[in-house]
């Protein structure tokens, strides 16, 4: 029989967090919630556990955190009617293992709302998956998604990738930003009887030699077609209906390779209004609020007042020069060039310069193929799914690698780019990063790629007080108190640290926190008996010096 573990922050004999209880509980274990606002995140290795609530509303909130609300690696994680609010971060990142989930809701305000990498297998029923950039970003897993709400996502509603075979069985996936299901590199959805609704996008679309059966399916309202199979993609079609979509509504490369039943169109539309554009003031406080990056900011809000005086001429009927939005971010890791270029999409979208501020993170393996021609294909797709967002290309110089005669794959990449960003100048912005010297190599790869970019903005290391103050930003982000006395070893250890070659600045700031976390973890199990409420808040000097020792 397994061991029931209860949490209740107000019975003495009970344990006071999620978390302390998830240290002692052993495999196969039920941890218990009462009633509650948790605000915490949890990380799981190879564990085996149920967290269930009580009799009660049990919300786990880390929406201040930069961390998933709750990180599995290994083992079965088993959740039942829990709400669980993430941030910047998933509320559930699966990485292998199982994952099951019953009457949850999952929130989070950017990023996937629900990640899963494989191998892995995940079952939700009766779930509620809200907000995000993506609800559920399902890859190389098996997963079956059963009755359950996938809502306001900025993005896509559903993402079935890397070969993952998904059921998405009586499930409703509306108000999506872009697609309601994307499918691609190979994804294998089986959609019966879901509705699709409200997409500015296509409501289902298959892509990039991808497999999918639709059966008793309605989609509606969508800005774009109603169902799109793309080149070398397969699939059935069955009894669905598409309701006021643009056309066509059943949108099939190659024909051949769908078989098409009993579909059936009542009526069509061409487009539908473009969501509300975030406020410009408040990105810019967004930015504003960043550590450091005292330059960046500058060279920023230098671009959008350039940006915003170019409308203003444009309004008063006087001439307005070509402005590319295309940006090089050169810098060390962990400088924050991906937040900004975040930001920086927004702020195109609520200047209205560009239709959507969504963002594609990308690298080498998304844009190079594995044979002659494949490389052009997958970059135009790539380049095609950012438009009218931002396209970010992370360690961009890892496409023109020394002796770029012998990486024609590569070469291809930034040829077809080069012709992609000239010829869609005013439909993306592409923003290049990397380490600052390897970037002027890049840019030399091919004749036409500099020119296409209108400034290189200079991220630079974070001093040491800056990387203080951003563990200490993630000591209150999750609920821990740092005791005195530990800023001056933080400040020394990054004066020391940030010398390094290879130092990852923010990054390494984080895994310094999470060294810290484990060395108080040590102590106090050292200590024996349950801790106190501020003894699990408090990272002890203790803690510090072990964790930069």
């Amino acid at each position: 029989m397994s061991r029931t573990l209860l949490v209740a922050p107000d019975r003495p004999s009970a344990y006071p967090s999620i978390g302390a209880a998830v240290l002692d509980a052993p495999d196969g274990a039920v941890v218990s919630i009462a009633p509650g606002v948790y605000r915490e995140t949890i990380d799981l290795a190879d564990r085996s556990v149920t967290l269930t609530a009580d009799a009660g509303e049990v919300v786990i909130d880390a929406s201040s955190a930069q961390s998933p609300v709750l990180r599995s690696s290994g083992g079965r994680l088993v959740l039942r009617e829990l709400t669980i609010r993430g941030g910047d971060a998933p509320a559930v990142d699966l990485n292998g293992g199982t994952l099951r989930a019953e009457r949850c809701t999952l929130t989070t305000t950017f990023g996937a709302v629900a990640l899963v990498a494989g191998p892995a297998e995940v079952s939700l029923s009766h779930c509620q998956i809200d907000g995000g950039e993506h609800g559920l970003v399902l890859e190389d897993c098996t997963a079956q998604i059963e009755h359950t709400k996938v809502s306001g996502a900025s993005a896509d509603g559903v993402i079935v990738r890397l070969g993952a075979a998904v059921v998405l069985r009586d499930c409703q996936i509306t108000d999506c930003g872009r697609r309601g299901i994307y499918a691609y590199q190979h994804g294998r959805p089986t959609i019966e009887s879901c509705e699709v609704t409200g997409t500015a996008e296509a409501g289902v679309l298959i892509a990039y030699e991808s497999t999918a059966v639709l059966r008793h399916t309605l989609v509606r309202d969508t800005a774009g077609p109603a169902v799109v199979f793309g080149r070398r993609c397969r699939g059935e079609v069955l009894s669905c209906r598409w309701e006021n979509t643009a056309e066509p509504a059943l949108d099939v490369a190659e024909p051949e390779l769908v078989t098409v039943t009993a579909a059936v169109q009542t009526e069509a539309r061409a487009t539908t209004e473009e969501p509300a554009a975030a406020d410009v003031e408040s990105l810019l406080a967004e930015l504003d609020a960043m550590v450091g990056l005292a330059g960046v900011k500058d060279e920023v809000r230098s671009l959008i007042d350039e940006i915003q005086v170019n409308e203003w001429r444009r309004k008063a009927g006087l001439p307005v020069g070509s402005l590319s939005h295309h940006l090089v971010f050169a810098g060390a890791p962990g400088t924050g060039k991906t937040t900004v270029a975040r930001i920086y999409g927004k702020l195109l979208a609520a200047l209205g310069v560009l239709p959507k501020g969504q963002f594609n993170e990308v690298a080498r393996r998304d844009l190079v193929g594995q044979y002659l021609g494949h490389t052009a294909e997958k970059t135009t797709v790539v380049f095609q799914e950012a438009n009218g967002g931002v396209l970010f290309i992370d360690e961009a110089y890892a496409l023109s690698r020394a002796g770029a005669e012998n990486d024609s794959f590569g070469q291809e990449a930034i040829d077809t780019l080069v012709k992609l960003m000239e010829d869609h100048r005013d439909e993306a912005a592409v923003i290049v990063a990397g380490y600052s010297a390897e970037m002027l190599r890049f840019l030399d790869a091919n004749p036409g790629l500099a020119s296409r970019f209108s400034k290189t903005i200079d991220f630079e290391n974070y001093s040491a007080d800056d990387l203080t103050l951003i563990v200490q930003r993630m000591v209150a982000a999750h609920e821990y108190d740092l005791d005195d006395g530990t800023t001056p070893i933080l400040q020394r250890h990054f004066a020391v640290a940030s010398q390094a070659a290879n130092f990852g600045n923010a990054r390494d700031a984080r895994r310094l926190f999470d060294r810290v976390r484990k060395a108080q973890s040590q102590r106090l199990r050292r200590l024996g008996g349950m801790p106190s409420i501020s003894d699990l808040r408090t990272l002890q000097v203790e803690d510090v010096t072990a964790a930069v020792s």
